[in-house]
C-alpha cells in the first residue's frame, strides 16, 4: 500500500516541477516528465514479477495452456507500452502521434488476440453437438 504513495508523491513533485520550469525551458520539462515516469515503473517492477508468479501457478494449476496464457500476458504488455508511449507523446505536444501510436497497437492487439479467438471457438464447436 505505500507504494501507491510513493508514486502519488513523484507525480506531484513532477507535475510541479514541470509546471515551474516548461516556461524556460520546455525541452527540460519534457525530459522530467519521461523520468519520472520511469521513476515510477521501476517502483513497480517488483509487483509485476509478484503477479508474474502467480499468474503462473494458476497456470499449472488450471491446465490452461501455457501459449495462450503468455500471449495474453503480451497483448497486456503491448497495452500498456503503447499508453505509456501515447502519453508521452501528448506531454510532447503531439498528441496526434500519440493517438496513431494508440491506432497501431490496438490494430497490433487485434491481431495478436485472433489466435484466442480460434481457440474459443473451437472449444465452442466442441460443445455443440455433432
Amino acid at each position: 500500500m505505500e507504494i501507491i504513495f510513493k508514486i502519488i508523491a513523484v507525480a506531484l513533485v513532477a507535475t510541479i516541477a514541470i509546471l515551474i520550469v516548461k516556461p524556460v525551458k520546455s525541452d527540460f520539462a519534457l525530459l522530467l516528465g519521461v523520468v519520472s515516469g520511469i521513476i515510477i515503473i521501476l517502483f513497480i517492477i517488483n509487483y509485476v514479477g509478484g503477479i508474474f508468479t502467480t499468474l503462473k501457478m494458476i497456470v499449472s494449476e488450471t491446465g490452461v495452456n501455457g501459449s495462450l496464457f503468455s500471449l495474453i500476458l503480451k497483448i497486456v504488455g503491448v497495452g500498456y507500452l503503447a499508453e505509456f508511449t501515447a502519453g508521452i507523446c501528448c506531454d510532447a505536444g503531439v498528441a496526434g502521434l500519440g493517438d496513431k501510436v494508440l491506432l497501431g497497437a490496438k490494430i497490433v492487439l487485434l491481431t495478436m488476440a485472433l489466435p484466442i479467438l480460434n481457440n474459443i471457438l473451437d472449444i465452442v464447436l466442441g460443445l455443440l453437438p455433432s
